[in-house]
């Protein structure tokens, strides 16, 4: 058997589909067939039931499931480690929130770049509640994220970086420097993140210790389609602040002052507990301390 085989394999299973598999990877569809009948010849057993156009992996199938990602995993990181120069090279999976994502990992991984361009980055938007589960099974190197501290046995911290949740509106959507605790937001319109989001979770449980029913004028998993909608005066957005930097800069949205509960929520880099921390991992972290710390947030904290 073949790493390229196994490769169809998993997206196989991924997707459940034979044709989604060969446009994912990029191969005639009579190629990923190929493959998968000479890995099924070599073993000697079916590893895919063919329903009509349902595709179910047999008890075989599944079996070979985890040794596949295993062996894919491990040749990743021989490419990484063994090769004829100084210079790293392969495929380097990172899980990252889409706040880091649009505000600082462009900049990061432009300096990354610059000392290990043979390097392939693979850019995954990941949840909070998926983060361990990915590193485990290895389908991510590195988990960059924005959240609350995750604190997990399965997974190693490498570095954390304070950064701050704010509400955000248009200029003049409110008088003068008005202050805002959980008491104001009463019947005032928020716009929020989704229900799987950390962010939304924390408010709601805070407002409701604090008696407040919220008005939700809009829900969406994209800081930007909430920036857009404060900007045109539709509510107050709850964010990140590093993801509204550049619209303060501008003017085009104000932060306004908060004295009700802290949001503690943190950058984190995170690999799993056993993983090997080569030269490309310890590089991407070395130059991700030196933004979250050159640009941290936008350092804002609890008016008291």
């Amino acid at each position: 058997m073949t790493i390229t085989q196994l490769t169809t394999f998993i997206k196989i299973a991924e997707l459940e589909s034979f044709s989604a598999a060969a446009n994912s990877l990029g191969y005639a569809q009579s190629t990923v067939t190929t493959q998968i009948k000479q890995l099924e010849e070599e073993l000697g057993c079916p590893l895919f039931e063919r329903l009509g156009k349902t595709i179910l992996l047999t008890s075989a199938g599944e079996k070979l499931t985890s040794y596949a990602k295993r062996m894919v995993q491990l040749e990743r990181e021989i490419r990484l480690e063994v090769s004829d120069g100084d210079e790293p090279s392969g495929v380097l999976k990172i899980g990252v929130s889409e706040s880091l994502c649009i505000s600082r990992l462009p900049k990061i991984l432009m300096e990354y770049k610059k000392d290990f361009p043979g390097m392939e980055i693979r850019i995954q938007f990941i949840n909070h509640e998926n983060i361990p589960d990915m590193l485990k099974k290895g389908e991510l190197d590195l988990v960059y994220t924005l959240n609350p501290e995750i604190a997990d046995d399965s997974v190693l911290l490498l570095d954390k970086q304070r950064e701050y949740l704010g509400f955000y509106a248009a200029p003049g959507y409110f008088p003068g420097d008005k202050k805002l605790s959980e008491a104001d937001l009463h019947g005032l319109p928020l716009l929020l993140t989704g229900h799987n989001c950390n962010f939304r979770h924390m408010l709601a449980e805070d407002l409701e210790k604090n008696g407040i029913n919220p008005v939700i004028a809009l829900e969406t998993s994209s800081k930007e389609v909430l920036k857009q909608f404060a900007k045109n005066g539709l509510g107050l957005a709850f964010i990140p602040d590093i993801t509204a930097e550049s619209e303060r800069k501008k003017g085009s949205l104000v932060r306004l002052s908060w004295y009700g509960n802290d949001f503690p929520v943190f950058a984190q880099v995170l690999v799993h507990k056993d993983k090997h921390i080569n030269r490309a991992i310890v590089r991407l972290v070395e130059i991700i301390k030196i933004y979250n710390k050159e640009e941290k947030g936008s350092g804002y904290e609890r008016v008291h």
